[in-house]
């Protein structure tokens, strides 16, 4: 029609500016900013290496391949975001603690939303092949109040290093997760197996990607906590065996050293009988301190 104003051309140096703009409209303000931060970043990426276009359409065609290798037991992405430390970076901006207060990790790739629930003391291993392993601990404040009642969330490896999700018709669903309450005290406890190092899955393209780039795939041993009470900003975490192996490069990036536990061997047959264990066992002990949430207001 006469009179429309004929726009300008699109070019390498006016495109980014071009696609940053299309987002003026967008109704969530949040939105917008993280759209355009995302679009100037990888513009500038591209500019830098200037990929092929056949380089292009690989990248493309390994971001396909990792969406369909997503499952409902099996998260792809996630798997991606954590070798890349994407997820690591993102548990570390959003849990800037206040000293004292256990430090967050990944929550990994292997969570499940419902956690079989337990009673204090009761066993998360189902299989009992291996030597038991008590854990003991609390959940506490930072000014040390004991938390009673506090959800505490727990998955790990078994002893060959596989997720009960890994081994179906071999282990029974929920093997090797719980979820706990702590008592008056703030404390919890449970017996388990003593978790053993693993590899990331690499039947996928997240594997794929880290034999070409010359990167091993394991993590070391390690449980998963989540742990979590009114007024409290929940802590996502792991603790790590005390001398597992690839404590010094994990896949994930996720190790931090106050979060590495001994798990000693323990002769303590009126322990054992406490806790209907087999003598002797394994003893490791968690302490887990949460924020409060007033100091973190964008978690209320």
């Amino acid at each position: 029609m006469s009179g429309d104003r004929v726009p300008a051309d699109i070019t390498e140096e006016t495109i980014t500016e071009a696609v940053v703009d299309s987002f003026e409209n967008a109704m969530d303000p949040r939105l917008r900013e993280c759209l355009a931060a995302l679009v100037c970043h990888v513009h500038a990426a591209v500019r830098e290496v200037e990929p092929t276009i056949k380089e292009w359409e690989a990248a493309v065609r390994f971001l396909t391949e990792t969406g369909h290798t997503c499952d409902s037991t099996r998260q792809e992405f996630v798997l991606l975001s954590d070798v890349l430390g994407i997820s690591a970076l993102v548990e570390n901006i959003n849990h800037r603690k206040t000293p004292g207060a256990t430090e967050a990790t990944v929550l990994g790739p292997f969570h499940m939303v419902d956690s079989p629930v337990r009673a204090l003391g009761d066993s998360i291993d189902e299989v009992g092949e291996a030597v038991p392993c008590l854990v003991t601990g609390s959940v506490t404040s930072v000014d040390g109040t004991p938390l009673a009642g506090a959800s505490v969330d727990v998955w790990q490896a078994d002893e060959d290093g596989f997720y009960d999700v890994q081994r179906p018709g071999q282990r029974p669903a929920g093997n090797g997760r719980g979820l706990f309450t702590t008592d008056e005290r703030g404390r919890f406890w449970f017996t388990t197996v003593v978790p053993r190092y693993y590899p990331i899955p690499t039947d996928g393209p997240v594997g794929l990607f880290l034999a070409k780039t010359g990167r091993h795939p394991f993590r070391p041993a390690h449980i998963h906590f989540i742990a979590a009470t009114d007024g409290h900003v929940p802590v996502t975490t792991h603790i790590f065996v005390e001398g597992s192996p690839y404590l010094d490069s994990d896949a994930v990036f996720a190790v931090k050293h106050s979060l590495v536990r001994a798990f000693e061997q323990v002769d303590d047959p009126a322990m054992a009988a406490e806790h209907d264990i087999a003598n002797p066992f394994f003893h490791a002990d968690v302490d887990l301190v949460l924020d409060r949430a007033e100091q973190h207001p964008a978690t209320t």
